[in-house]
């Protein structure tokens, strides 16, 4: 009786969480690179062509699929009103993909639902939601493909999400050859379906990347092995992997090269695994292998030197399973436990990313956004070049033409890497002699300076500190606190 008088409390729970992150829209926190997705999808919509500069065919975006779906967006909602009903969707698709993982790990509907809250207000589950990048569909196609395609064995279901999500982003192969692995350890068979499911993801994407854009992988991941590729000292490895530490097994990056709050959260992750694994339930094979993935993701991107945090929020995620579920199946002093976890943990990190949100915020959408729309007004002919870097904001919102300094958008810059790595950046200029450079340093000093002043003049500097002040007190103090933002020069050539 009571299991039916609960049993729609998770659907509910969702339907709240979903409701409650949309206060973060407010803050405009959105994720450089999502405009870089939504700028090819733009493309394909004005050119027919999935590229990033007119009718130049290029895999500027890590996602095939995200970059359809976003075009689907903008072809239904417009260029101008898009956005928040994708972040919109993105945000309920995360959380449909909590609520199946919720009834994979827990059995009680009450717990279901405290789960799927908690679980949706970690400060990843609130960035996957929001920032505008792939990782809500990812992650509703991971747990789709756990809970139809292995909790109740559906063979539709082990073909196709396999090809939806190596679609969405080729590295999901770790994610899918680790479920093949774990699966066949746990269960003694093969499951044919499904690796027929993971062949034809492999043949889609790579067969798709090679006929459209006669590539094998996608050009983002060719072009950051090119740019980042330095031979560093083993000290210098050390140094950046202390100082991305919370990127990694913890939520929550402080300043610094050590942080131990990470530290206490990934050993008591573990101690939760240990102890839900005495319990001898079938259900633990999905937190074994989320806790197994999570792991395994971060040590090969670590090994690969790939910093971005971004690609370390599903593994937060997953890992951080355990302790939720240790925590809600507390019979003893239950409600002591939730406590203590909502108090010391849920609402302090809820906090943290409230901060973090709103003072990102105000330096992307507030900040860099208005380079673009300056930018944007005072440059009317959109086939105009800009070199810059990054290439998300500034160019979305310019119009401009773009060439960025890593390559992941413009070919060229990538064959000036391979000619001359150490003045491929002036070279760059030179040769294609861009009308506008977007530079962090001052272009009028340094070895190159005479070149600079002879064919370029200085227009306008951005300085992030213009940006820190606000009618509302608190604001203005949580811009202070945590300024969000890069100074930069704007320079237009004269010849």
């Amino acid at each position: 009786m009571k299991s039916q008088q609960y049993r729609n409390l998770p659907v509910l729970a969702a339907l709240f969480t979903v409701v409650f992150k949309l206060l973060f829209l407010l803050t405009h926190h959105i994720q450089e690179d999502a405009f870089i997705t939504w700028r090819v999808a733009q493309n394909l919509l004005d050119y027919g062509v999935i590229g990033f500069n007119g009718d130049t065919k290029i895999s500027a975006s890590t996602t095939h699929l995200y970059v359809f779906v976003s075009w689907f967006f903008n072809l239904i909602f417009g260029k101008e009103h898009f956005i928040y009903p994708l972040l919109v969707f993105n945000s309920l698709l995360f959380t449909v993909g909590s609520y199946w993982l919720g009834k994979l790990v827990l059995k009680d509907a009450v717990l279901q639902a405290w789960f799927i809250v908690l679980f949706g207000l970690l400060p990843p589950a609130v960035k996957i939601s929001i920032l505008g990048m792939e990782y809500g569909i990812l992650f509703f196609l991971y747990m789709a493909l756990l809970y139809f395609g292995f909790h109740r064995n559906r063979a539709w279901a082990q073909i196709v999400f396999p090809v939806l999500i190596l679609f969405t982003r080729i590295d999901t192969v770790i994610f899918l050859g680790i479920l093949f692995v774990c699966d066949g350890i746990h269960t003694r068979r093969i499951r044919w379906k499904y690796v027929l499911g993971g062949l034809l993801g492999v043949i889609a994407v790579v067969g798709f990347n090679e006929l459209y854009f006669h590539e094998l992988v996608n050009n983002t991941i060719v072009a950051k092995s090119l740019a980042y590729q330095h031979q560093y000292s083993f000290s210098q490895k050390l140094s950046f992997f202390f100082g991305n530490f919370g990127n990694f097994w913890g939520m929550l990056k402080l300043p610094g090269t050590f942080n131990p709050f990470t530290v206490v959260v990934l050993v008591f992750e573990l101690l939760c695994l240990l102890a839900i694994i005495r319990k001898k339930e079938e259900r633990n094979f999905f937190i074994v292998f989320l806790f197994v993935f999570g792991w395994a993701k971060q040590f090969i991107f670590l090994s690969q030197r790939s910093y971005f945090d971004w690609y370390y929020w599903i593994p937060q995620m997953v890992l951080f399973v355990s302790v939720l579920v240790f925590v809600l199946e507390q019979k003893s002093r239950k409600y002591l436990w939730r406590t203590l976890l909502v108090v010391f943990y849920i609402l302090p990190m809820l906090l943290f990313q409230t901060v973090h949100s709103i003072a990102t915020g105000n330096g992307e959408w507030n900040y860099r956004r208005g380079i673009g729309l300056f930018l944007n007004h005072y440059e009317k002919d959109k086939n105009q070049w800009i070199f810059l870097e990054p290439a998300g904001y500034v160019p979305y919102f310019s119009g401009l033409r773009t060439m960025d300094e890593v390559g992941l958008v413009d070919k060229g810059v990538q064959n000036e890497i391979l000619k001359d790595r150490i003045h491929y950046q002036l070279n760059v200029v030179k040769n294609r002699k861009p009308r506008y450079l977007l530079s962090y340093q001052d272009l009028f000093q340094g070895k190159d300076a005479a070149y600079y002043r002879s064919h370029y003049r200085l227009i306008r500097e951005f300085r992030i500190r213009e940006h820190l002040n606000s009618s509302n007190r608190l604001l203005e103090k949580i811009y202070h606190m945590k300024p969000s933002g890069t100074d930069y020069n704007l320079y237009e050539r004269v010849k």
